[in-house]
């Protein structure tokens, strides 16, 4: 119990406040969004149609170089995100080394919070936190990529599948869910990834302020909700 109210006395009630603000609106919108999806396809949920589409034409293909290209491709994402991903993990862990200094900066910046620095080098450790679990999904979505490129390279040859008649039918309709759902897990880890990105620019707003930190939460919801279940190209995608 008094370790709790020692916890709690590290930072006022506003900034509690925005952190829980944070939280859900974070949590909020990764379970409102796979709710929602079940009403109204999001790109995501699009994407991943046409994913198994593009699983189940593979297998009409002699040969299948260019959905092993594809899938190249799309890793470099998740490879490229994790890369950067460290670089600026490097970065938070060399600003805490230097964090009077840091924080004497932060001090210099017009409307940012003055505050001590324990409280400086907690809003750094909460930062790093988010990009450090933005790297393990990037790397995640990376190995699931590698799974989609050895499913495709184990698949039967096109001859020997139509050859199986009934068989060979059901085999490519396996294959294009399975397939298809391993690239389509790979791209919602990577989605995973680039929302901790969005929600790492909100939390820069907690050295301005409690409420700033709160609004641009609000602001990085709104942006997702719109891109994700308004933007132009999911009309385009859908048809």
């Amino acid at each position: 119990m008094e370790l709790a109210i020692k916890v709690l006395a590290l930072l006022p009630w506003t900034d509690w406040a925005g952190l829980a603000a944070f939280f859900l609106g974070w949590i909020g919108y990764a379970v409102f969004a796979k709710r929602r999806s079940t009403m109204q396809p999001s790109l995501l949920d699009t994407t991943n149609h046409i994913r198994r589409q593009w699983m189940l034409q593979s297998t009409y293909r002699e040969v299948r170089v260019v959905d092993g290209i594809v899938i190249q491709n799309l890793s470099t994402s998740p490879s490229f995100f994790a890369s950067t991903t460290i670089l600026i993990i490097g970065g938070l862990l060399a600003v805490l080394g230097t964090t009077e200094k840091a924080s004497e900066l932060v001090r210099e910046i017009p409307f940012a919070a003055r505050t001590s620095v324990l409280v400086f080098d907690l809003k750094v450790v909460f930062l790093l936190g988010i990009f450090v679990y933005a790297f393990f999904r990037f790397t995640w979505s990376l190995r699931q990529y590698t799974f989609g490129a050895l499913l495709v390279g184990a698949l039967p040859e096109r001859d020997d599948i139509s050859a199986m008649g009934d068989a060979g039918e059901a085999m490519r309709q396996s294959f294009a869910e399975r397939a298809g759902r391993v690239v389509g897990m790979a791209a919602e880890t990577f989605n995973d990834g680039l929302r901790a990105y969005y929600f790492a620019f909100a939390a820069i707003g907690w050295f301005f302020s409690p409420l700033v930190f709160a609004l641009a939460t609000a602001g990085v919801v709104y942006i997702l909700y719109q891109r994700e279940f308004r933007s132009d190209v999911l009309g385009v995608l859908k048809g």
